[in-house]
């Protein structure tokens, strides 16, 4: 290994001015001469290695896609946030400048977070380097707020703030994600309908743009950062530090899943649970959480959310889905009661969901648990596939935005059919569930379904884990899978969006993903904040300076 800094000197690093103006057509040509030596020269004292292990390790990722991966040239590991911003001083010094690019997780799925040939950038390392994740983390009991680091993970966002009895609104599914990592995309889950996403709950940001400057940005003070950064997936800056709200916190949830043999019904009832406008009926906003799924072949019983259900209830399950046609739909939900922030009449309120709401009768499941365990609930299928060697595998996920009235024809087209046709054996859920567009800011650079008051996502998180077919063959088929999927929409005309969102090149960012309008508006925000396309260059989005 070659360990480039013997000490990690104070976060006071030698300033680089950056320029005033981008240059036109100047392209970053990954090149050897790019090592460790010159970013020190450069005047970077933080940590910075080149050998095989780390550089491997930066060019990894949870979709496991490729097959021939283009190494980063070396690794940043940051004590401060300073030592972030001296790197991309030093990029946007040269000549020709290296891409950066900030890895969290590497909980993409395309390689959206690496820099082939250039400088990744291991923001874990802040938390580490810096005294420990506790140092980064820091919760205000009277503020009703919590300041947690960019590299911090959601799941310590949860215990930092339950343990003072609060907690934020608004989560991801899966928590061991970073605050930079999906603030930079959106973060929804089954809280969204009711409190937005997670970018529409956020008082404040810390960020370092495309030109080493670093910045503290809200609506109140530059506002058009602070919406280009929520939702830019990684173009207009690192987010170092977020400042998230924080209400009272639950102490349990009664976890509901409720059976529906047709999609209309199901996304009937979910669009009466989350109506919460004044006088919109008895079950309006019942539900602290609201989510569904589509429950076919392997997803019947072999799925890990499978566990809900006990082996007779998954012989019944598998009795009802042959008499509907193969597919089955799943209400996901949850009522939140007891603590400071809980309700006390959970069982009232269950008692007229259960009622209510147009389910397969005698369909009904019901646990309770705590609130952190449900709100942590994924990691435990998480450890379950690990122990099966299934976690590390290719996952070519789809994640789609669909306009309300439409939704029951994707369901026809999608669920009844391109899903159905070939046993591809693959595991891994299909969600489906509503949001509400008036939680979603349309200033911020995520890009959403805009014509309709509700629009649904759509996941198909399926994994490509050997079974009849090879790894290859079924990665192969899943992708083919997704682009007829993709087609479908379009020759249909149903204007879906992607969340998650890949392209391969500009033209179909453009066209496929923003439109002009918006498109137009993420270019001048690029021009502004990272003139010369240092940042996040495996999004495809710019791969060249700006003029």
């Amino acid at each position: 290994m070659i360990w480039v800094a013997l000490f990690v000197l104070s976060c006071v690093l030698k300033t680089i001015p950056a320029p005033a103006s981008a240059e036109h057509a100047l392209e970053w040509k990954p090149a050897s001469s790019l090592l460790p030596d010159e970013l020190r020269d450069l005047g970077i004292r933080a940590l910075i290695r080149d050998d095989a292990e780390a550089t491997a390790l930066a060019s990894s990722d949870f979709g496991n896609m490729s097959l021939h991966v283009d190494l980063p040239a070396a690794v940043l590991y940051p004590s401060c946030p300073g030592d972030i911003a001296a790197l991309l001083r030093a990029s946007c010094a040269r000549a020709s400048p290296f891409p950066v690019s900030a890895r969290g997780c590497g909980h993409s799925i395309r390689g959206q977070a690496s820099a082939p040939g250039a400088v990744v950038v291991d923001m874990p390392s802040l938390g580490r380097l810096a005294g420990g994740s506790a140092s980064r983390l820091s919760v205000s009991v009277d503020g009703r707020y919590i300041d947690a680091g960019g590299e911090q993970l959601w799941v310590d966002v949860l215990h930092a703030s339950i343990a003072h009895g609060l907690t934020p609104r608004s989560w991801t599914d899966y928590l061991h994600l970073t605050v930079g990592g999906t603030l930079s995309n959106a973060g929804i889950s089954g809280q969204a309908y009711r409190h937005g996403p997670q970018i529409s709950n956020v008082q404040e940001l810390d960020v370092i743009t495309g030109t080493g400057e670093m910045v503290t940005c809200s609506k109140k003070k530059h506002a058009d950062l602070f919406d280009a950064v929520l939702g830019g997936l990684g173009q207009f800056g690192v987010i170092t530090r977020a400042r998230i709200p924080l209400v009272p916190a639950p102490a349990r949830a009664r976890w509901v899943r409720l059976l529906y043999t047709d999609a209309a019904a199901l996304t009937k009832d979910q669009e009466r649970l989350i109506d919460v406008e004044i006088g919109a009926g008895a079950l309006s906003g019942l539900m602290d959480y609201v989510e569904g799924s589509v429950l076919a072949d392997q997803g019947l019983a072999g799925s890990w959310r499978s566990s809900f259900f006990s082996d007779a209830d998954a012989a019944r399950v598998a009795a009802i889905a042959e008499e509907a046609g193969g597919v089955l739909y799943c209400l996901d939900g949850a009522l939140y009661y007891g603590g400071a922030g809980g309700e006390s009449d959970v069982g009232k309120r269950l008692e007229l969901l259960v009622h209510e709401l147009r389910y397969a009768r005698g369909f009904a499941f019901v646990q309770d648990v705590s609130y952190v365990g449900f709100l942590d609930r994924v990691r435990g299928g998480e450890l379950k596939l690990r122990a099966a060697g299934l976690w590390d595998v290719p996952h070519p996920w789809l994640n789609l935005f669909l306009p309300r009235s439409r939704v029951l024809d994707f369901a026809a087209g999608v669920f009844h059919g391109i899903l159905r046709r070939g046993d591809t054996g693959a595991m891994g859920p299909v969600l489906i569930y509503p949001m509400n567009r008036n939680w979603w800011d349309s200033r911020a650079s995520a890009v959403f379904p805009e014509e309709e008051e509700v629009f649904y996502t759509v996941g198909i998180l399926r994994s490509a884990a050997p079974t009849s077919l090879d790894g290859g063959q079924l990665l192969r088929r899943l992708e083919e899978q997704n682009e007829e999927i993709l087609r479908f929409c379009e020759d249909a005309g149903i204007g879906c969006v992607q969340y998650l969102p890949y392209y391969a090149d500009q033209a179909d960012w453009k066209k496929k993903h923003f439109g002009p309008t918006k498109w137009a508006k993420f270019v001048d925000r690029k021009r502004k904040y990272d003139p010369k396309a240092i940042l996040s260059r495996g999004q495809r989005i710019f791969t060249s300076p700006l003029a």
